[in-house]
């Protein structure tokens, strides 16, 4: 009797499951036209995970301008649940976020456009305009308010961070809270704040050791290019684009930034009595040959036609190198954007400011306190009921669970007020991504 009854619960367990399954996807392929639902591995505390496609306008007020299909990735969990709303910046995989698991929420990320599973057919880069990647967000929040109908969170990382702010001013009602995550708000094309920090972050020393590594590293320019291309070539690594020389000398202009951004260590710089083979290793650690390989230039082609016309970007310290130069003598991040296109930049950041010095409630600001793009981060300011945390030594991978128990704490208290939601704070799980 014993071995029926586990037979009958069992059978009883699995029906269930498969109901529920075969549920939310009848809702999504009702409620949601066009749709293509493809089911994924379960994770975390997710029931059931999907891989969605969607059909959206390359420009919401123009439908006639034709359509893209949009990547998304559902995870689901009860519809009597909050909902994190990932506003990527780039391409999108399925990961669970933090506060996904703080809030035991469903979680949906959105695929920007022009990036992996979401690239129209035509790259017309006229389509390329944050405004339309904000009309990307607003029409899926609509589409899936019909399903998921408790509170929202809208949420991103660096880019996507970025994203997130943007998404706020363009459509301020469309969720209940928003956290952005080492998220810039930069003012030109090349924002000298970057230059700023970098000149004074860190102790005088540290500062010093890594301009005398980047001069050292040019002095041995022949060196370590013909490392570089020995490098590329056992890794079948394709450098048309940029040529290996050039290479090179532009990692060492990003060193700098590269370094305070990801939170490299003073005592591992090499010293001048190094080896070619710890400058060409630390280099290569720390900014990474292959940020200028034909592949990533190309991936990463549609943000820098973003940075340059509407998002802004940094430059690069060059005095203290220029004579050592000899391809890169005039480098800049242009040589990185699309060719043969008006790339004539539009300030999209500071209306962003203005609207959030005034109207920017309900959002929590997560920085790192050496991470170069802090230099360019939002302080809101006390018009507003908002929340901005810095980590004392934090770099680029800041997240809510980098910080102790009572700046978590604040956090959450927050997300509590405003989404009237219960939180399992970060630091009672064993492991937080």
């Amino acid at each position: 009797m014993r071995k029926i009854y586990i037979s009958i619960g069992l059978f009883i367990f699995l029906s269930s499951t498969a109901f529920a399954e075969s549920k939310i996807m009848q809702l999504i392929q009702k409620k949601i036209p066009n749709a293509t639902v493809k089911k994924l591995k379960t994770s975390d505390h997710f029931k059931e995970v999907y891989e969605i496609m969607i059909r959206q306008p390359l420009d919401h007020k123009n439908p006639a301008a034709g359509h893209f299909e949009q990547r998304l990735f559902l995870s689901h969990v009860d519809r009597k649940n909050p909902m994190v709303f990932v506003t990527e910046g780039y391409g999108a995989s399925q990961r669970t976020y933090e506060l996904s698991k703080a809030l035991n929420s469903n979680q949906l990320i959105v695929e920007y456009r022009y990036y992996g599973k979401s690239k129209p057919i035509k790259h017309d880069w006229k389509y390329l305009k944050n405004d339309h990647a904000m009309d990307d967000l607003h029409r899926l929040r609509l589409l899936f308010k019909k399903i998921y109908r408790k509170k929202w969170l809208a949420t991103g990382i660096s880019k996507g961070g970025t994203s997130t702010l943007t998404y706020k001013y363009r459509y301020p009602k469309d969720v209940h809270a928003s956290v952005a995550y080492v998220a810039p708000l930069t003012l030109g094309q090349e924002d000298k704040r970057t230059d700023e920090h970098i000149m004074s972050i860190g102790d005088k020393a540290c500062r010093d050791k890594l301009d005398a590594f980047q001069k050292e590293a040019l002095k041995r320019r022949d060196n370590l290019v013909a490392m570089v291309e020995k490098w590329a070539k056992e890794g079948n690594k394709s450098f048309e684009f940029m040529g290996y020389g050039s290479v090179l000398e532009y990692a060492v202009l990003e060193y700098t930034f590269s370094f305070w951004q990801w939170g490299a260590d003073c005592d591992k710089v090499p010293g001048l009595e190094a080896s070619d083979q710890e400058y060409f290793d630390h280099l290569n650690a720390v900014v990474g040959y292959d940020f200028y390989s034909d592949a990533t230039c190309d991936y990463f082609r549609p943000s820098y036609y973003q940075f340059v016309t509407e998002l802004g970007y940094y430059g690069f310290i060059k005095d203290h190198v220029q004579d050592l130069l000899v391809e890169a003598k005039d480098a800049n991040n242009l040589i990185f954007a699309p060719k043969n296109t008006d790339l004539s930049y539009s300030n999209y950041s500071q209306p962003v400011i203005d609207w959030l010095d005034k109207n920017g409630d309900e959002i929590i600001y997560i920085y790192g306190e050496i991470d170069t793009w802090t230099a360019c981060g939002y302080h809101p300011t006390k018009e507003v009921d908002a929340l901005r945390l810095d980590k004392k030594g934090g770099s680029h991978y800041t997240r809510i669970a980098s910080f102790n128990k009572n700046d978590q704490d604040a956090v959450y208290a927050k997300l509590k007020d405003w989404m009237k939601v219960s939180v399992l704070p970060l630091y009672n799980m064993k492991k937080a991504n």
